[in-house]
């Protein structure tokens, strides 16, 4: 069992490690970007990854306060879901209107794995390989499709 301070500095560990390996490639729009803290350019629009002790997760998230706004995004992200799907190379899952760890109402698009455990580094290479291309994928999807939200800025 890890400390909250050694549980802190093995994630900032991987999270280091994944940002280095990631590093040289570009946004789609041609742009250093920071994948581990992507911006979509949107408040409440998310492309989040965790790792945690027993799975991944990589995911859209959907944040706005107001019900209805948000569904309002879901309903242009169900317009655009066969890109989405084609350019991840797979289908996800997609949740609406789910209460998040803080207790707040969101909204989600994500792909989970497990068994995986960020505290273990052997896990590192196939986290890694998971949250890369999704992420890679996710960023060519938005380059696109973030015209379709401009109404909902």
């Amino acid at each position: 069992m890890y400390t909250r301070e050694q549980a802190s500095q093995l994630r900032q560990a991987f999270w280091t490690t994944f940002g280095q390996y990631i590093a040289p490639h570009l946004s789609a729009d041609g742009y250093r970007t920071n994948w581990s803290n992507y911006k979509t350019g949107f408040k409440h629009v998310y492309f989040r990854m965790r790792a945690e002790k027993k799975t991944a997760y990589i995911g859209i998230e959907l944040t706005h306060p107001d019900p209805e706004i948000q569904e309002l995004y879901c309903e242009q992200f169900l317009e655009l879901k066969t890109l989405l799907h084609e350019t991840l190379g797979e289908e996800w899952e997609w949740e609406m209107h789910s209460l998040d760890e803080e207790g707040r109402t969101i909204s989600r698009i994500y792909r989970e794995i497990s068994p995986v455990n960020v505290f273990n580094k052997d896990d590192w290479p196939e986290l890694i390989s998971f949250f890369k291309p999704r992420i890679l994928a996710l960023d060519e999807f938005w380059s696109d499709a973030k015209y379709s939200f401009e109404a909902l800025k």
